[in-house]
């Protein structure tokens, strides 16, 4: 588990950890539907339960992308400008290239079918027993950060974002290595100036 400390935003902590072998997807995706739905103190105590940002690795082209969505999402809440009802739902919203958070939620979020996880806690200090309550939730590995690469599905981020005809592209066409840096590069852009441009 990697831990950021962004003391511009009210000393806020965030703590990543990278899942791997998910087998439980669809019991965490009906667990989050379910904790929306319930209302009153037990449905209060269920969404501090699962308090986090679910995200499909899958659909991660670097640490960076990550990173510039959870600044994103903080900048967004330290502005009072949050788009969705939450900090961890932002983030979701920051990664997807539309302005459609039922798309953002449906497509970065966790999906039945989710085999590796990213799941984000925010929060303005240390969470006791974090680590022990993340695999409480999921059933999987947490793996090194470092396997991200291994898990991204770089055809399924060229098809969100549309990149199919970007020149750049067409120019690196068989360079996989330099494609995928500058996938990268429009991604994290993207992400960067999406508040900017809504």
């Amino acid at each position: 588990m990697e831990t950021y400390h962004y003391s511009q935003f009210n000393h806020a902590v965030v703590h990543v950890a990278l899942f791997d072998d998910v087998t439980n997807a669809a019991a965490i995706r009906s667990r989050i539907v379910q904790a929306a739905r319930n209302l009153g103190v037990d449905g209060n105590i269920e969404r501090e339960a699962i308090n986090f940002a679910f995200i499909d690795a899958r659909l991660i082209s670097s640490p960076l992308h990550l990173q510039t969505a959870i600044y994103q999402a903080l900048l967004s809440e330290a502005q009072g400008q949050l788009r969705t009802k939450t900090i961890h739902s932002e983030i979701l919203w920051a990664l997807n290239p539309t302005n459609n958070i039922t798309e953002a939620i449906r497509r970065y979020g966790v999906s039945d079918k989710s085999t590796a996880l990213i799941v984000v806690r925010v929060d303005v200090s240390d969470t006791p027993d974090l680590r022990r309550r993340m695999c409480g939730i999921i059933q999987g590995h947490i793996v090194p950060f470092q396997a991200l690469g291994r898990m991204t599905d770089w055809l399924i981020i060229k098809k969100h974002y549309k990149l199919d005809s970007e020149l750049a592209l067409k120019e690196v066409q068989g360079n996989l290595d330099r494609e995928r840096f500058i996938i990268d590069n429009i991604v994290v852009s993207s992400v960067a100036m999406k508040s900017v441009m809504t």
